[in-house]
């Protein structure tokens, strides 16, 4: 996969995205990544970008024209179709599912906009769409596009040691129950079983692999209530998940979940 940002700071988006899964993904082969700088395309003495916004106000819009050529530069690279995704507040939120889609194509372009944004008409014109990674203001699009490249690279076929990592991370169905409710990861133990801090609970040394899967399903059930309730649809819900889910609030000690009696 190819991924190209358009940026006044690409390599700041290269060096963060360089590490780990993302730099291993890299080196196999799997994701170029490539930056452009629009001040590349800038004409004057000064390279201007930006300029101050029509009707007053503070702060300053990035300019039409080497945003323009920038990406335009970008798609000729590479015959292969890219989507164009600009970083904005303003954009849908970015999920997992969103994340499975961008990871099947072919490439991406993503545009980071700086000071108080791009101007609307080259929006309108060259983006494909908008997203956001939270409901909060940063300094530039840069770190967005590094979020996303770094969740698009890992899910590139071969990219994890272990294919089942990704398959087991929060926000991901089990195989087999796509239409059912993403969920929290469970918790995870490692040596030694016994320390000052507790112990690893018993059920995990036990070499009993379905009671070790319920386990998780349950706790993934649990973490999700407590946490994030805004992710469990109590209608998706099966009727193993409900048993699942009150046992646990009942160990403990909290009331069990309030669910239609036809739930699952």
């Amino acid at each position: 996969m190819r991924i190209d940002v358009v940026s006044l700071f690409p390599d700041f988006v290269a060096q963060v995205a360089g590490h780990g899964v993302v730099g291993r993904a890299g080196e196999r082969g799997l994701l170029s990544l490539h930056g452009w700088n629009p001040r590349d395309y800038a004409e004057g003495n000064y390279r201007r970008v930006d300029d101050r916004p029509f009707g007053g106000g503070p702060g300053m819009v990035m300019l039409i024209d080497p945003l323009r050529a920038a990406l335009a530069a970008a798609r000729a690279a590479d015959p292969a179709p890219a989507r164009v995704v600009y970083m904005s507040p303003q954009g849908r939120p970015l999920d997992q599912a969103k994340v499975r889609e961008l990871a099947g194509l072919p490439r991406l372009v993503l545009l980071c906009g700086r000071y108080e944004g791009v101007d609307e008409r080259l929006l309108a014109a060259e983006v494909d769409e908008e997203l956001s990674i939270g409901d909060y203001v940063l300094s530039g699009g840069e770190l967005a596009a590094a979020v996303v490249v770094d969740a698009v690279a890992r899910l590139l076929p071969g990219a994890l040691n272990d294919a089942e990592s990704a398959a087991q991370d929060s926000f991901e169905a089990p195989e087999g129950e796509a239409g059912g409710p993403l969920l929290l990861d469970c918790p995870h133990y490692t040596r030694p079983v016994e320390h000052p801090l507790g112990a690893v609970p018993p059920v995990l040394l036990s070499g009993n692999h379905a009671g070790i899967a319920r386990w998780r399903r349950q706790q993934s059930l649990l973490r999700t209530w407590q946490r994030r309730p805004d992710l469990i649809d109590p209608g998706a819900l099966s009727k193993a998940d409900c048993r699942l889910l009150d046992e646990a609030l009942a160990e403990a000690g909290l009331p069990p979940a309030v669910l239609p009696p036809d739930a699952g």
